[in-house]
């Protein structure tokens, strides 16, 4: 939750070694700063400021948010941007996990991103932009701007970003599309799958000029070095974006392939291609020949294709061809081609025919690439995301925040203040006698909504347990909930709420700012949905099992004793059951459980914010496991 020094000694001394290594010059290296490189950073340049020490923007005096380099090829021209959207005040962890733009940074880069919009020779830009966050863990800027919306409008090619590493899944990818119809309102929330609102209202006559702007990109989470050894390599290849992981977890490779036409129609194919290939916007020579890139550390000796035809439900080799290497001295790698007849895989299935190529080298050492299914006539395959996919990547969570707030406090607010108003204004209603007598004459629903409604009532009748919770809920919404150091353990004490850490902004007098928005959203929602709203569901079923157990304590004490030696089986089971008061013991269990999400909770908030909990938070620390033993005692007898 805050930074390291040896660990960025560690990093610099690294970085060196590979520029050594490798002799390619410092100045092509670009550090992309985290938000785990600016944990407790206050502002640019202070002692802790270890990325100003360390980096090699820093040491190159590369000081801008927004920083772009062009290059030129082949008649194109390449454009890199990339910015970093880090907290200008850097929070420590928990409470810094989002990308926090600004308007002034969206501007610059808007400004980056279009710089060769007005080129009058009309050279073909490729536009690649480069970020820490990926969207769905990235806040709107302080006038409500996404960085969506200008990577939209400058339709770049893709963007890469990290955050989430691999462990959340290989398939973090999203493609963005602007729609024709205004989108839907949960689109500003969630995205169900990797490719929804694809689709391109274009069709075969509508290849003039002003109908080829398509605002679309790519999102490519790239994955993390530090554990999963992951690297990628990019190619841009007449304007075909294209790439290839590598693990390096079983070890360096000695042949790397990547295939840069034609693209995955899974995770590469842009909806705009199917456009390309009914106007022939890039001409036959972009389709006439499969090109791969190959590095490799021995010679090669031979490169071939392979195409797979799976309509006959396995895969049937209908191509089986040998590449020619392509003479050039400024790549480490080689491209390799052969020319096909692309006509003939022109089909309406976008994952019918599956590309594969293998290299051998002199050592004899074979490896083949990946399959992937292509589709010449653009069309795109669709990729379902994993449940923890969906979850980090298709979820807007910046925007889910407040929704999921104000439901979880209306919620807890309706579960406290309904059943008071059922247990003055229907007194006989809801009580166990009322359920228990009618149960036989009502629906399994009517049952079921009267007997969950009943449970609350109950825990308004315990009438301090639930004013406590009730006190405590407006405590939540209307107070501190804790203080604490958040940016240095030296550093001034303040507090924070559902709305952000207050703090003052540096070398702005006492300007006051909420920092931490959304981030605060990690401490808030957990406790809301799974410390208060579990407690209270809880210590209603408690007093609703103490109302239970007293009536058939009540009843059974009423019977003559001659009766209990006329009770079925079944009878004397209920009667153990009832007896060993079971559902206590079970409830019992639940609210260890929640005390321990609780304690794990209130454990990290006192490892990162130095905080002692009898003085910086007694309320939030304490107030749970004292009403839970509270309710405990006072539902044990009846």
């Amino acid at each position: 939750m805050k930074q390291n020094e040896v660990e960025w000694v560690e990093y610099g001394s690294t970085i060196n070694d590979i520029i050594r290594i490798s002799k390619l010059p410092r100045r092509i290296f670009f550090d992309l700063r985290g938000n785990h490189d600016s944990f407790g950073v206050s502002e640019s340049g202070v002692d802790n400021d270890f990325y100003q020490k360390y980096s090699i923007n820093a040491k190159l005096g590369r000081q801008g948010r927004v920083q772009s380099i062009t290059l030129e090829n082949s008649g194109r021209k390449h454009l890199f941007v990339g910015f970093d959207s880090t907290m200008e005040i850097g929070l420590r962890g928990p409470t810094n996990l989002f990308g926090h733009p600004t308007d002034k940074q969206l501007i610059e880069l808007d400004q980056a991103l279009s710089q060769w919009d007005t080129n009058f020779d009309k050279v073909p830009v490729t536009k690649i932009a480069f970020g820490h966050f990926p969207l769905s863990f990235s806040a709107l800027t302080e006038s409500g701007k996404s960085i969506k919306d200008v990577f939209l409008k400058q339709s770049l090619a893709a963007y890469l970003c990290g955050h989430l590493h691999t462990r959340f899944g290989k398939n973090l990818k999203r493609y963005y599309h602007r729609a024709v119809q205004e989108p839907s309102l949960s689109e500003h929330y969630y995205q169900f799958n990797m490719h929804q609102g694809y689709a391109i209202q274009s069709n075969k006559e509508n290849c003039s000029e002003e109908a080829a702007h398509v605002e679309e990109f790519w999102e490519w989470e790239m994955g993390d070095w530090r554990k999963s050894r992951s690297m990628r390599i990019l190619a841009i290849d007449d304007g075909h974006v294209s790439y290839t992981d590598i693990d390096f977890r079983l070890g360096s490779k000695s042949i790397i392939i990547l295939p840069t036409f034609p693209l995955d129609s899974r995770f590469m194919q842009r909806a705009s291609a199917s456009r390309d290939f009914k106007c022939h916007i890039k001409g036959a020579s972009t389709f006439d020949t499969v090109r791969a890139l190959v590095f490799s550390k021995q010679e090669i000796i031979s490169v071939s294709v392979k195409i797979y035809d799976s309509r006959p439900g396995t895969l049937e080799v209908v191509l089986d061809s040998e590449m020619k290497r392509v003479d050039s001295n400024d790549t480490r790698g080689h491209m390799y081609l052969v020319p096909w007849n692309w006509m003939a895989f022109e089909d309406p299935s976008p994952s019918r025919y599956w590309l594969q190529i293998e290299v051998m080298d002199i050592t004899g050492d074979t490896s083949v690439s990946q399959l992937r299914p292509f589709s010449v006539n653009g069309l795109t395959a669709r990729v379902n995301w994993t449940w923890k996919e969906f979850f980090v990547i298709g979820i807007q969570w910046a925007s889910i925040y407040h929704p999921a707030l104000w439901c979880a406090i209306s919620l807890i607010f309706s579960l406290l203040l309904a059943p008071q108003v059922s247990a003055v204004v229907f007194k006989d209603q809801f009580t166990y006698k009322s359920l228990y007598t009618n149960g036989n004459e009502r629906t399994l629903l009517k049952s079921s909504v009267g007997g969950f409604v009943w449970l609350f009532v109950e825990l308004a009748r315990v009438i301090l347990v639930w004013f406590l919770l009730l006190v405590y809920t407006i405590y939540l919404v209307f107070l501190p909930w804790l203080f604490g150091h958040p940016i240095t353990e030296d550093g001034r004490l303040t507090y924070m709420s559902h709305s952000g850490w207050i703090l003052k902004r540096p070398n702005s007098g006492n300007e006051v700012v909420h920092a931490g928005i959304p981030d605060v959203m990690v401490i808030v929602l957990p406790h809301l949905y799974f410390v208060l709203l579990p407690t209270i569901v809880i210590l209603a079923a408690m007093a609703a099992e103490r109302t239970a157990y007293r009536e058939h304590y009540l009843s059974r004490s009423g019977k003559k004793k001659d009766d209990y030696y006329q009770k079925s089986r079944r009878q004397i089971e209920h009667e153990i059951f009832w007896n060993g008061r079971w559902i206590r013991k079970f409830l019992f269990l639940f609210c260890l459980v929640v005390l321990w999400k609780h304690w794990k909770l209130c454990r990290a908030l006192v490892k990162a914010y130095a905080m002692n909990p009898l003085l910086h938070s007694p309320v939030l620390f304490f107030f749970i496991p004292a009403v839970m033993g509270f309710s405990i005692y006072k539902t044990s007898t009846i």
